[in-house]
């Protein structure tokens, strides 16, 4: 590695640590709403195993993201999004995918 790459890999690590312990502000960050995910699945009036089934995910991720040990990324944060906001779309295209029949 050269050195000048090295050395400002060497600064960069510095600064992270700086910034952990408090020592030093961040440049920017990364605001993010957390979603409460039981919150959604209660508006939907669904009991875990329902709201699972219609997501087509395992009952223990919805668990673990509704009691915090995980948090959703990518598509599954995406959809939680709309399915929170836009019940009625989740809830067509549910029903167009034969998922609603679980329920």
């Amino acid at each position: 590695m050269k050195e000048e790459l090295f050395a400002e890999l060497a600064a960069s690590v510095k600064e992270g640590g700086q910034i952990l312990r408090g020592e030093k502000e961040a440049a920017r960050t990364f605001p993010y709403d957390r979603l409460d995910i039981k919150r959604i699945r209660e508006k939907y009036n669904l009991t875990q195993e329902q709201f699972a089934a219609m997501l087509g995910i395992s009952v223990r991720t919805l668990r673990n993201w509704e009691q915090g040990r995980r948090v959703p990324e990518g598509p599954a944060m995406v959809l939680l999004r709309v399915a929170d906001l836009h019940p009625q779309a989740v809830l067509d295209a549910a029903r167009q995918t034969g998922k609603l029949n679980l329920l």
